[in-house]
């Protein structure tokens, strides 16, 4: 009987590891054979396709990161994870609903184009007519599979299943949320980990989607206490103390990539796929601590904004960069780092990569666009019947458009006012002009790609 080799058993058995060096860089000798190493090892990258991991928050605040600043809450598995990647504090999902976001995280097409808008179908239409979208669109683990992917899928996923994606394996195969993929993170973290041992010398996509820090609220009791005061409401600590288990889980599985020796050629992404407020209810909006209203469905930064991270070491450089990007970058911005993978060109957005080269379309975007839609769909082939809200953010001014006409504009100025109190529209008509003429132009873009195909 023959006994399969993992990754880890082979690094452990080769001695390759941080001791080796060090225990050879202690003569000449042993400097030569690092160097040479070292040298083999860039060589080896180079030749080497990336291995890739996204990672979803889901129902997260913006501000609810320890590198995003927040007092209280603890996230230091992720906070480690920001100091090694470029961070984009000025990212955003185009929709602020779990099913459209993920699917755009999937794809990086807006909601318009891949179709995937809603939560749930229309009332008397069977669900499975929604999963026709997905089946169509240029979704990663398809269009990685013919460069000898395998790919996985854990956690929220919407598409039935997993297959409908062109993942090779998962855990999903039915369910709304993600039936028994929801089991990751909060039960159990070893179809990670048996898929990467699994996987070879393949390069691999994981999909980490886990159903964290969403609702039910209920951490581990020794979470639960580290947040309880008589100064907060039980609500508040419960959904903090939620926020640090996924951390936890975060910290778990890319030390699991590190043990593997897999971490150098593996790109890490991550980002929230809508926003959430922990708050009493009673509280007025003006009152309410560290977030703007909204969460789901919400055109506001507290439904629409998130931190983007992009990690690979030794290719990129760390660093904070004050650009606005959209999760529809993700997709592209995982196929250009691949040799011998095309980006469709339906796909709107940039590679986050190139932001240290000043003329790169990244570094010459100014504003980014997103509109939101009904929980439940109107009409499944007619994306605009569901659409409540257009909004647009260039520089630091943010309008919000009203679908509906007795709703007036709203616009605010972020940098003054990053949680959306005071509404300018009336002081500053041109700019509300300036920037309903700029979602016009993105909204006539968005339809003419729609009109060439998702899936070209």
């Amino acid at each position: 009987m023959t006994t399969k080799t993992t990754r880890r058993d082979f690094i452990r058995r080769s001695g390759i590891g941080i001791g080796g060096l060090l225990a050879g860089a202690l003569s000449p000798w042993g400097q030569e054979a690092a160097h040479a190493e070292s040298l083999r090892r860039e060589a080896r990258l180079a030749d080497e396709r990336p291995n890739v991991i996204m990672i979803i928050s889901d129902d997260q605040g913006w501000t609810d990161f320890g590198f995003m600043g927040h007092p209280h809450i603890q996230t230091p598995h992720l906070d480690r994870l920001a100091e090694e990647s470029l961070v984009f504090p000025n990212g955003y999902v185009p929709t602020s609903l779990c099913r459209a976001s993920l699917a755009t995280l999937l794809t990086g097409l807006y909601a318009s184009q891949h179709k995937i808008c809603n939560n749930d179908p229309p009332e008397g239409v069977d669900r499975r007519e929604m999963l026709t979208f997905m089946r169509n669109a240029p979704a990663l683990p398809r269009l990685l599979a013919p460069a000898g992917y395998r790919s996985l899928q854990t956690g929220k996923f919407w598409e039935g299943h997993y297959r409908n994606a062109g993942f090779t394996d998962g855990m999903t195969t039915e369910g709304r949320h993600g039936g028994p993929g929801l089991a990751i993170g909060r039960e159990t973290m070893q179809p990670l980990y048996r898929f990467i041992d699994d996987v070879g010398s393949d390069p691999f996509f994981i999909w980490y989607a886990p159903f964290l820090p969403h609702t039910p609220h209920n951490p581990p009791g020794r979470l639960l206490r580290k947040y309880a005061s008589n100064q907060r409401s039980a609500r508040v600590a419960q959904y903090w103390a939620m926020v640090e288990w996924f951390d936890e889980t975060v910290g778990e599985l890319l030390d699991n990539v590190e043990a593997a020796g897999l971490k150098d050629n593996t790109i890490v992404l991550f980002a929230v796929d809508n926003g959430w407020l922990q708050a009493d209810n009673e509280l007025p909006r003006t009152q309410r601590p560290f977030g703007a209203p909204g969460g789901k469905l919400s055109p506001y930064d507290g439904g629409l904004r998130t931190p983007i991270l992009v990690r690979w070491p030794e290719r990129i450089q760390p660093g904070y960069h004050r650009n606005l990007v959209s999760t529809i970058d993700l997709a592209p911005t995982i196929l250009q780092a691949i040799d011998g993978v095309d980006v469709p060109p339906v796909m709107p957005g940039v590679n986050l990569l190139e932001v240290d080269n000043d003329s790169a379309p990244v570094n010459q975007r100014h504003a980014v666009f997103g509109q939101i839609c009904t929980h439940d769909a109107v009409n499944l082939d007619r994306v605009d019947h569901s659409v409540t809200h257009q909004w647009v953010r260039k520089h630091d001014w943010k309008l919000i458009h009203y679908v509906h006409p007795e709703r007036p504009a709203e616009l605010y100025h972020l940098a003054q006012d990053p949680f959306e109190r005071t509404n300018l529209a009336t002081r500053y008509p041109r700019k509300v002009d300036e920037l309903r003429a700029e979602l016009d132009a993105w909204e006539y873009e968005a339809a003419d790609m729609v009109a060439g195909g998702a899936n070209e």
